[in-house]
């Protein structure tokens, strides 16, 4: 990483202290919506909407699916503030600025980030529209020496060395289970491994046969870049990936996946998606603040 992508401490709290003055919102839960998944935003009760160009610091994000909002509000009584679209390092941020609103979100007061993706399975058992809650991620860019982390520690943020073991709260899985259990749709909920690869191209076959041999369950373009930052910070961390594609794993087939084809699964899981998010907002201990 180079020296010209570092952001100091004092440019999250610039942004924190503007969002701050803009609204009486102090949330407790952060949500990451990824590809097709912006509408648990429209859950929340009592907006305050920002747009990414209108925020200080806010990259902008690119992508179609990605609608580009900050929006603070209330689900179920808990406060909470929900990114419409995230950024990714195939746009060309550096992975500081594909992280940058995860510390913003600690220094506004999240305790609890919610992190959800659109991702292609490559498990066999798998099915498209299948809900897999992420035990682990391993993360191919940063062990090619691509992450948030390098370079000066902020040791106002967290230590030199976090760990990465445990970093999806068992807890909070555990308690996902029993809602998905309580709702009926536990036939098409898995627990598994996400891996995030750099895109934006999708998988060649010799690359998605060799995720597969390593225990990868579904891949992405995201996620553990912003997941790495929120555990170094101190913030409990509960992810999702909605699988969209069967990764295709075989010369024989002729299937391929577009991105048009991931945002219909989104659509078509986006209400019980958004149930079990807010089933589990409901049920965190946590209190409601506002100003």
């Amino acid at each position: 990483m180079h020296s010209k992508d570092q952001i100091c401490h004092e440019d999250y709290q610039r942004t924190a202290d503007w969002l701050l003055s803009q609204t009486q919102h102090r949330p407790k839960v952060a949500i990451i919506c990824g590809s097709g998944l912006g509408m648990l935003a429209d859950a929340l009760k009592c907006q305050d909407s920002f747009k990414y160009s209108d925020i200080p610091g806010f990259p902008q994000s690119t992508v179609k699916g990605h609608a580009g909002r900050l929006v603070f509000g209330e689900l179920k009584g808990k406060t909470c503030v929900c990114m419409q679209g995230r950024f990714h390092m195939y746009e060309g941020h550096s992975l500081s600025k594909v992280t940058f609103p995860v510390r913003v979100f600690k220094l506004l007061g999240v305790e609890t980030l919610i992190v959800t993706n659109a991702a292609g399975s490559l498990a066999d058992t798998y099915n498209c529209g299948d809900i897999m809650i992420i035990r682990d991620h391993i993360n191919f860019p940063g062990l090619a020496g691509l992450n948030p982390l390098s370079g000066p520690n902020d040791d106002k943020f967290g230590p030199r060395f976090p760990p990465m073991s445990g970093v999806y709260d068992k807890s909070l899985r555990k308690m996902a289970f029993d809602i998905c259990k309580s709702m009926g749709v536990s036939q098409y909920v898995q627990e598994g491994v996400y891996c995030m690869v750099g895109g934006p191209n999708f998988e060649s076959i010799a690359e998605a046969r060799l995720l597969h041999k390593l225990g990868v369950d579904a891949v992405g373009m995201s996620t553990a870049p912003e997941v790495l930052v929120a555990s170094h910070c101190g913030t409990w961390v509960f992810g999702l990936s909605l699988i969209t594609n069967k990764v295709v794993k075989s010369y024989e087939d002729n299937e391929s996946v577009n991105h048009e084809a991931v945002l219909e699964v989104s659509k078509m899981r986006s209400e019980t998606l958004q149930a079990l998010v807010t089933e589990l907002i409901s049920r965190m201990d946590i209190n409601n603040n506002t100003a």
